[in-house]
């Protein structure tokens, strides 16, 4: 891969996590996850009341499933960002469900009615 393309995809998913409250990469759609751990995830921002989701399908592009990995220096997918941050994968995020802390997380990103 030629360093303008990496820069462009780095750049594609920058202004992607920055300019939405919530962006979850993932296997899938929403309506159609095609992996376990993308499904739960929608599942628990489901449950924890998310109206302002985006999600990217990184099957759809190689590019940015490697991407992606790159820019949190994180291996696995699905990954949830708010608020620009990476947040964690499925883990992190299903402990943070358990534990009430999420909601506060995705009010703060202004991501909840």
């Amino acid at each position: 891969m030629s360093e303008a393309v990496q820069t462009e995809v780095q750049e594609f998913i920058r202004e992607t996590v920055t300019t939405n409250p919530v962006v979850l990469f993932m296997k899938g759609t929403a309506q159609f996850p095609q992996c376990g751990f993308s499904g739960r995830m929608i599942q628990i921002l489901k449950e924890s009341g998310v109206t302002k989701l985006v999600t990217v399908n990184v099957l759809e592009d190689d590019l940015v499933r490697q991407g992606i990995k790159d820019y949190s220096n994180w291996p696995t997918i699905p990954q949830l960002y708010v608020s620009g941050e990476f947040i964690g994968g499925t883990d992190i995020i299903s402990e943070m469900h358990e534990k009430a802390e999420l909601v506060g997380v995705l009010k703060a990103a202004g991501a909840l009615e």
